[in-house]
């Protein structure tokens, strides 16, 4: 059997890694969209470094884009098998797919419209509304502790990853020849203390580990909580009569947020402004993660006795049209706007951004991880300049992070979830999902736990497993 590393390898975004065994039959886990790359995002993301027609079955951990966003180009390059995630998952792959296909489909044609003036060919979007909706009809659900048989010789279970709705560990049972192999891919793990979901699982003993590394050589922040961070930003901008702009995520980090802002009106601390998510795509998502309730820690169920909806408030206000969303342009602070998406590369938050970035009075709060070349990346390391829409912004707004609001585990949550490994067992471990710097700490780190055998694959890296 052999595994091959083609995306999230030295990398954080673009998750894909290709299992083949010894009978030429392919399984791929995630298929993810790099993001934030700069000028490099769209090359990569058209090319998988392996034929998709090949691909037997596929796995996917969960519904975040940069694990599941290049599956329709999967579909749209050949690929007929099943693809295998749970349930939740399913479901908001259903809706993240759909807006992705969109946002590809309005690319390409912003893109071809410069492109005819130059007189150079055109270009055809990654894919359409119809791959995915195509994609969507080979997900096949599996709920958790279940091993599912998904070919001759192949079993998968999948585990509470704790990261968002649905996010999963996954666990393979592979025989080959009568010799069996277990390995584990983390997907993303999340945090043993997270304010909504329940704490990634205890998992089975496996041979082989691949496994994210996003914050593997860092601690979050132990100071404020969530809620007053963001009611320290809020007062600032109250008192500046601005805008409080909040690029995040639309599933996982506006859920947080909204579910921050309704503990901070529970404790009658809330400022009495408007608070605007302005994100189609966060409004679906957030009905989704209200629709599964089972998957909340005991704390938010006891909430819920009382609050029958956490994640609302007064003074909450979803944006649909993209005319509601225009008009904000002309409003006056105090507000907040809550937007999509996190990095700031795309979505509607990048419109607030160049329509507010020159305003000393507003400020920018990114709640995630942000590739350092995305816009985001690129104002949270200090950018007085930058291009947004072929246009150079000054930056004049307040840049600020809030690092106690990521869905990834730190290198506490990482070694909490390794835990339940022997080492003496683990023939080798693959770091994945990372930056190659935070990668090389992390290692250090686990070999002192005794994890002898660790590899930080490059992308397109192949190599056998016993």
């Amino acid at each position: 059997m052999k595994i091959a590393f083609h995306g999230a390898a030295q990398t954080v975004t673009g998750s894909k890694h290709l299992l083949t065994l010894k009978n030429g039959k392919k399984v791929l886990l995630d298929c993810g969209m790099f993001q934030g790359m700069g000028r490099d995002t769209d090359g990569l993301n058209r090319d998988f470094g392996f034929d998709a027609g090949e691909v037997d079955v596929m796995i996917l951990s969960h519904a975040h884009i940069d694990h599941s966003g290049l599956i329709p180009k999967l579909v749209r390059d050949g690929f007929t098998g099943k693809i295998f995630c749970t349930p939740a998952t399913k479901t908001l792959s259903s809706i993240l797919l759909a807006d992705s296909a969109e946002i590809q489909e309005s690319d390409a044609k912003f893109s071809n419209k410069k492109r005819a003036v130059r007189q150079l060919p055109y270009i055809e979007p990654l894919y359409t509304l119809e791959d995915a909706e195509r994609a969507i009809d080979l997900f096949a659900p599996v709920e958790y502790g279940v091993w599912q048989q998904v070919m001759d010789g192949v079993e998968v279970m999948f585990t509470d990853a704790g990261h968002i709705i649905g996010s999963a560990c996954v666990h393979l049972r592979i025989t080959e020849n009568g010799k069996l192999t277990r390995i584990s891919f983390s997907g993303d793990i999340g945090r043993y203390r997270d304010v909504i979901l329940k704490s990634p699982e205890i998992f089975p003993q496996a041979d082989y580990v691949i496994m994210e590394s996003t914050y593997g050589n860092s601690l979050h922040d132990p100071g404020d909580s969530t809620p007053e961070l963001l009611l320290k930003w809020i007062n600032d901008v109250i008192h500046k009569k601005g805008k409080l702009i909040l690029p995040a995520f639309s599933v996982g980090r506006t859920q947080e947020i909204l579910f921050a802002l309704n503990q901070l009106e529970l404790e009658n601390s809330l400022p009495d402004i408007t608070y605007y998510v302005d994100s189609p795509l966060s409004i679906e998502a957030t009905n989704v993660v209200k629709s599964y309730p089972a998957y909340f820690n005991r704390n938010i169920q006891n909430i819920m006795k009382t609050d029958s909806d956490p994640f609302s408030f007064r003074g909450l206000k979803y944006v649909k049209t993209v005319d509601e969303s225009k008009q904000l342009n002309y409003q006056n602070g105090p507000m907040v706007i809550i937007s999509a998406s996190g990095m700031a590369d795309a979505g509607r938050v990048k419109h607030h951004i160049s329509n507010n970035i020159e305003n000393s009075r507003n400020s920018i709060v990114f709640t995630g991880y942000c590739e350092p070349r995305s816009l985001g990346g690129r104002l949270l390391a200090g950018a007085t300049e930058v291009g947004i829409y072929g246009l150079e912004h000054q930056v004049h707004a307040e840049i600020g992070s809030i690092r106690s609001m990521s869905a990834h585990g730190d290198f506490e949550d990482l070694s909490q979830w390794l835990a339940s490994q022997d080492p003496r067992q683990v023939k080798k471990l693959f770091l994945v999902h990372g930056e190659p710097d935070v990668q090389a700490g992390f290692k250090k780190r686990l070999q002192r736990k005794g994890f002898d055998d660790i590899l930080i694959p490059e992308r397109h890296f192949e190599t056998g497993l016993e």
